[in-house]
């Protein structure tokens, strides 16, 4: 305001803030010759040179002495007659106020200077957009913190939840682990009480009967390891394995040979080797020289 009441030569060089149906001096130029000082007050009305202004979008008033509409407008009472003043918008085209320049006689320089008056303006115009920009950003910066406080909130309640249905899980599988070594426990203690007694029977039974002896032999090994539980890698192996195999790789941990095995199965020796043959390949023991037994050893 300073800049422009210099350069218009003017007393007086305002910038109005409309909030209707006030009108008030929003900013002014410093100098002491006039007398707007900053928040004086109007009321909106015909006898308001900004009231021209904001009808018209633009008004210019010469000498007002001299213009019956404008001869007895409330600036008068200063003594300012001379006019030009154009209207400011918020970038939503609502009114902001207006800019002006106003001096106590007809100021032929001040006419020359309205096109600089209403670049002024449009700088002004300029500064409300970033202005409305600055605080939108703001707005949306806010908006954005609560989003992001309301999601770790978010993250902190369904943290907890997992946590605690981690410690239920963690107590269900306690539980069933717990039922499941009772259960195992039961079938040992039946296997031990009601089973194991009839194998000194039986042995007494078969006495004499070597292939006999060796599938009872075998019958204990298996029933010891339901109550030892198999390793799932034995288990994995024994899958893939026949019937036969399953009994002549069981034969072989027990440390029999292939003439031996025969014997208990009523076989060839080569029926036994092709069968050894067999349970190699599927062990991955091919051409590796490993010890038959020592794997199947291994896979306890």
């Amino acid at each position: 305001m300073n800049l422009i009441a210099r350069l218009a030569d003017v007393p007086a060089s305002l910038v109005m803030r409309t909030r209707a149906p006030d009108h008030s001096v929003f900013v002014s130029n410093d100098t002491a010759d006039h007398p707007y000082d900053v928040g004086l007050c109007f009321r909106l009305n015909e006898k308001l040179y900004c009231h021209g202004v904001l009808e018209q979008g633009e008004l210019v008033v010469e000498d007002a002495q001299h213009d019956p509409r404008w001869a007895d407008n409330d600036d008068m009472e200063h003594g300012m007659s001379f006019y030009v003043g154009y209207p400011l918008y918020w970038p939503d085209g609502s009114v902001f106020g207006t800019i002006c320049v106003l001096d106590s006689k007809r100021n032929r320089r001040a006419l020359m200077f309205r096109e600089g008056l209403k670049e002024f303006a449009r700088v002004i115009e300029a500064d409300l957009k970033l202005l409305v920009e600055a605080d939108r950003r703001v707005q949306l910066e806010r908006q954005l913190q609560e989003s992001l406080d309301q999601l770790e909130t978010r993250v902190e309640e369904r943290t907890a939840e997992l946590e605690e249905a981690n410690i239920a899980l963690r107590v269900l599988l306690q539980s069933v682990e717990r039922s499941r070594d009772d259960y195992d426990q039961n079938i040992m203690r039946q296997i031990k009480g009601v089973v194991a007694p009839t194998f000194a029977k039986l042995r007494s039974r078969v006495a004499g009967n070597d292939a006999a002896l060796v599938y009872l032999d075998i019958l204990e090994e298996n029933l010891r390891s339901i109550t030892a539980s198999m390793t799932d890698e034995k288990r994995d192996v024994f899958e893939q394995l026949t019937p036969s195999e399953q009994d002549i790789a069981q034969m072989i941990m027990r440390g029999q040979t292939t003439k031996d095995i025969a014997q208990v199965l009523s076989r060839e020796p080569s029926t036994i080797e092709f069968h050894r043959n067999n349970i190699r390949k599927k062990l991955g023991l091919r051409k590796t020289g490993q010890n038959l037994r020592s794997k199947l050893l291994s896979l306890q």
